[in-house]
């Protein structure tokens, strides 16, 4: 699953520690959804759209196989 995580936070000029704190995570955390390592679970997907105010299907790009 992709996201737009990187683009949104640089958008607003927001670190990724910044984010990581926002949504109670570590900053690795926000690193491995950035890179695609790690896919958020729903509650994080959730707070992160939230954080962002925007829907988690504009966030998170679901590809279906």
């Amino acid at each position: 699953m992709e996201n737009r995580i990187k683009e949104y936070r640089k958008n607003l000029k927001i670190t990724q520690d910044d984010l990581a704190k926002a949504v109670e995570v570590t900053r690795q955390t926000i690193i491995s959804l950035e890179s695609g390592k790690y896919n958020a679970s729903l509650q994080l997907a959730h707070k992160i759209a939230k954080y962002f105010h925007v829907a988690i299907e504009d966030l998170f790009i679901f590809e279906e196989e």
